[in-house]
């Protein structure tokens, strides 16, 4: 007992130590980590990548024959990169295309619109006698002002050539930075590829390191929360893309029925951004409206009250049994899932922080359920309380009870 209080304290010592220096040598520890996360950062970004396409992988290698022996994986692998880049192509086939004409679009109606404005400006000055008089009565040195201009020109010149070598070397820390993002994905795409064809050896690997180095039974709650991360996580991704495909589809068709223009364009927006929850759709919903009200202010509206009613059918219908039930995390903690993620990470903590609070949720659900069972809590304390009857109903169970006692 001596030996075991005092390495208690000792421990304890230790940690209040570390604590210390951490909280003494923040700007240290925050670089170290910086730099570790630099290093390991091509690993993660190849989990990601694996884990993403491990999802259709899975269900293309079940369809293959068994015939096909050990060629069965690596054909699996490239038949779901195949589908993934298939994809993509065919996402940019339909969005650049479209995207130049709408670019094409809108200058012409910004030609239009410059064209117009002389002759517009010309009626509103015979319409308005007061302006008329306002604009005759201005006395402006054309003269003065353009030389004023021609300074300035001068000056942004100036200033453009001191800067030069400034320029350069932003520009060659860009250039370094995208050859540094390229090497980046590349490393984890090897690695991704290793993890996708090697995936039951390491973790065969894994699971003989956790129960080398923990107890048994620690070993296996790390193993049950493992599992149960991986059905969320794969559960939510497989369900937001079906979802998301499910959308753009219903937009698709019913802007071609409604003959508005861009349909597919818009419904393959909305399609991507759908993969961002709960507000992806809205980005979309306003790109195409943007797009339509170059065409048509009325069209435009018209596609909003669309979006309206879709958005409706997708949340109630759609999304709770496509997505909600795979997750199994209330409607409330799914908002504040994504309010936290994105303020934290933008759009990857969006999509990251759903299926974790899922886990979490998951575990603590597990935890209180068996707290109870231990601590044998009638059931009757547990369950919520009846509603509260409306006033007329209340009163009129008061007069009874009243008449009882008489």
């Amino acid at each position: 007992m001596e030996q075991k209080t005092i390495r208690t304290a000792a421990l304890a010592a230790a940690a209040v130590l570390a604590g210390y220096w951490c909280l003494q040598n923040l700007a240290v520890l925050l670089a170290a980590l910086r730099a570790l996360l630099s290093l390991v950062s091509p690993f993660l970004l190849g989990c990601a990548i694996a884990f993403i396409l491990n999802v259709p992988m899975r269900a293309v290698e079940r369809r293959l024959p068994a015939g096909a022996g050990g060629a069965r994986r690596p054909l699996a692998f490239m038949l779901t990169l195949v589908l993934v880049l298939g994809v993509l192509a065919l996402a940019g086939l339909v969005i650049v295309p479209k995207l130049g004409e709408a670019a094409s679009s809108v200058a012409q109606q910004a030609q239009r619109f410059f064209i117009r404005l002389p002759a517009a400006l010309a009626g509103l000055e015979e319409r308005l006698p007061e302006l008329q008089t306002a604009l005759s009565g201005l006395n402006v040195d054309w003269q003065a002002l353009s030389g004023k201009a021609l300074e300035l020109l001068q000056e942004l010149g100036t200033s453009l050539v001191n800067s030069g070598m400034g320029g350069v070397a932003s520009g060659v820390s860009l250039v370094g930075g995208v050859v540094s993002g390229i090497s980046t994905f590349f490393i984890g795409l090897v690695f991704a590829v290793y993890l996708l064809l090697q995936k039951e050896k390491l973790g065969g690997q894994a699971r003989r390191c956790l129960y080398a180095l923990l107890p048994e039974r620690a070993a296996d709650r790390v193993l049950e929360v493992a599992a149960l991360s991986n059905r969320t996580f794969s559960s939510f991704l497989s369900g937001q893309c079906l979802e998301a495909v499910i959308l753009g589809s219903m937009f698709t068709v019913s802007m071609a029925v409604l003959r508005m223009p861009y349909a597919v364009l818009v419904g393959v927006l909305i399609a991507l951004t759908a993969l961002i929850p709960i507000v992806g759709a809205f980005i979309g919903c306003a790109v195409g409206a943007l797009l339509i009200l170059l065409s048509s202010p009325m069209q435009a509206l018209a596609f909003i009250v669309l979006f309206l009613v879709l958005q409706q059918v997708e949340g109630n219908l759609i999304y709770p049994h496509v997505v909600g039930s795979s997750v199994g995390l209330p409607s409330i903690w799914v908002l504040a899932a994504v309010t936290v993620g994105g303020k934290l990470m933008g759009i990857l903590g969006m999509l990251v922080f759903i299926p974790l609070c899922s886990v979490v949720y998951a575990l603590f659900r597990r935890y209180v359920r068996d707290r109870l069972a231990a601590r044998n809590i009638p059931a009757e304390k547990l369950a919520p309380p009846p509603p509260e009857p409306p006033p007329a109903r209340r009163a009129k169970k008061a007069k009874n009870a009243k008449a009882a006692k008489r």
